[in-house]
């Protein structure tokens, strides 16, 4: 008798919390979105881009509109949007962006200061009993 793994499905979209948030035009704060797993096309034409050649650093702004799915109640995520982040949270995309697209997950191994135990934290803030 042959037993036949059934592979384990691909996880393509990994939620997250921003540590500041998106402020629209009415003020109202976006912290809670969902990344996608990039593709070798978002990561082609994003090259290809003129404003990229022009400003290689602007790469960053298309490939994060290209993944973010959704930013709180804006769906999709543009340009506008990502260039009007809060560095902070640009930092947090981009750390996000190169985990799960680079080491396939959000988790990283850290160590308590005061007592040196180690254990993982969820970088995504989607952790049961985050605020």
């Amino acid at each position: 008798m042959v037993l036949s793994r059934i592979p384990a499905p691909i996880q393509s979209q990994f939620p997250f919390v921003l540590p500041r948030g998106f402020v629209d035009e009415r003020g109202t704060v976006h912290r809670e979105g969902v990344m996608r797993l990039a593709t070798a096309r978002d990561e082609i034409n994003t090259q290809a881009d003129p404003r990229v050649r022009q400003n290689p650093a602007y790469l960053t702004v298309l490939l994060l509109a290209n993944t973010i799915r959704q930013l709180g109640g804006i769906s999709p995520c543009n340009e506008f949007v990502v260039e009007n982040l809060f560095a902070s949270d640009l930092a947090f995309l981009q750390d996000l962006y190169r985990r799960i697209n680079q080491e396939g997950h959000t988790e990283a191994d850290v160590t308590c200061p005061s007592c040196g135990h180690a254990f993982a934290v969820d970088l995504a803030g989607d952790a049961p009993g985050e605020s």
